[in-house]
């Protein structure tokens, strides 16, 4: 009698088993089971027997010729950005320079409302990317480190705890300490701060305001906002007109370009009613019209340290992880002034 419990070839008219299958049944990424199936440097033992034990129960059976392909170097460098994100796309921009000088190449994944941080990741995977770079990735933790395991990755923006991922962050930390001095110089007493939502950045820069104010003996005053210059203006509705602000610091710079357009429609001036100052020293910031105090993270610079970080690490130059935190630097334009 036939053993019932061995591996099984697909029937006629029956969906033969794929990656996807394999991923799902075992309970990893898609990125993974490739890693684990193509015998690369990185899935632990518990997890390689497991894959496999899967594909075979499934009767997965690898297509010889992309086995061939993945063999072969691709010499692709995957970035996620978000797209609505004006300081990713300069620094998108500083990164394909960069990576192109090295004789590299550079694929977005790009993170939107249908497609999220994990499917940008998978994607670039499938490009069979050799290293990652991930601008300022909002995933928890232990989900990146399974998602981007054996494979050189480099964190820009954000600091992560993970063994084998470098990070190239600027200081958050100082940049809104500084921005705070700036405006305490200045007289203000009532300085509130419009945060940047859930995640980790949001979460550094919002603390960092809180220490800060109240080294000058303010109290805080954190109105919530978000990302975007939408966020930037909702956030004015939750500013208590009795309170008595007189500077705001925001999140970033899109949320500071909401606050400017709101406080305008509301007939505030600025600065002679209302300082405002913003973080990332965009384009916008840059603009005339804008004239935004804010603070630049140094985009060149973090571009050209990611992109030599991935590549020591594809050389097998760089065995311990790196941390690289880089100074940030107040920029100061019209929208800050003395407090009335």
């Amino acid at each position: 009698m036939a053993d019932q419990t061995a591996p099984q070839p697909p029937r006629p008219g029956r969906h033969r088993p794929t990656i996807l299958d394999v991923a799902a049944a075992a309970g990893v990424s898609k990125g993974l089971v490739s890693k684990v199936l193509n015998g690369s440097v990185g899935p632990s033992a518990a997890t390689t027997e497991r894959v496999l034990a899967v594909a075979e129960r499934l009767g997965y059976r690898r297509d010889r010729t992309a086995t061939l392909l993945a063999k072969r170097r691709t010499r692709l460098i995957g970035v996620t950005i978000l797209p609505s994100n004006v300081y990713h796309g300069e620094l998108a921009e500083e990164i394909q320079s960069m990576v192109d000088a090295a004789g590299y190449e550079t694929v977005l994944g790009a993170m939107t409302a249908t497609h999220d941080e994990r499917r940008a990741i998978e994607t670039l995977i499938d490009f069979r990317c050799e290293a990652l770079l991930l601008l300022g990735p909002t995933m928890p933790e232990e989900e990146l480190a399974t998602l981007v395991d054996g494979i050189p990755t480099v964190c820009v923006g954000r600091p992560l705890n993970l063994p084998d991922v470098d990070v190239v962050r600027a200081d958050d930390q100082q940049g809104i300490t500084d921005v705070v001095d700036h405006l305490a110089a200045l007289g203000h007493r009532r300085i509130a701060h419009v945060d940047g939502g859930p995640g980790h950045i949001a979460d550094v820069r919002r603390r960092a305001y809180q220490e800060a104010v109240r080294r000058h003996g303010i109290e805080p005053v954190v109105l919530p906002g978000g990302i975007t210059e939408r966020k930037g203006a909702e956030a004015l509705r939750h500013l208590d007109p009795g309170a008595g602000v007189t500077a705001i610091v925001a999140f970033n710079d899109r949320t500071a370009v909401g606050l400017l357009e709101a406080l305008e429609s509301a007939g505030v001036s600025v600065p002679a009613d209302m300082s405002v100052a913003g973080f990332d020293d965009s384009l916008m910031a840059r603009h005339p019209r804008m004239a935004l105090t804010t603070v630049s993270q140094l985009p060149l610079e973090q571009a050209r340290l990611a992109v030599q970080a991935a590549i020591d690490r594809l050389d097998g130059e760089s065995p311990e992880r790196r941390e690289i935190v880089l100074p940030t630097r107040l920029i100061v334009r019209g929208s800050t002034g003395v407090a009335g």
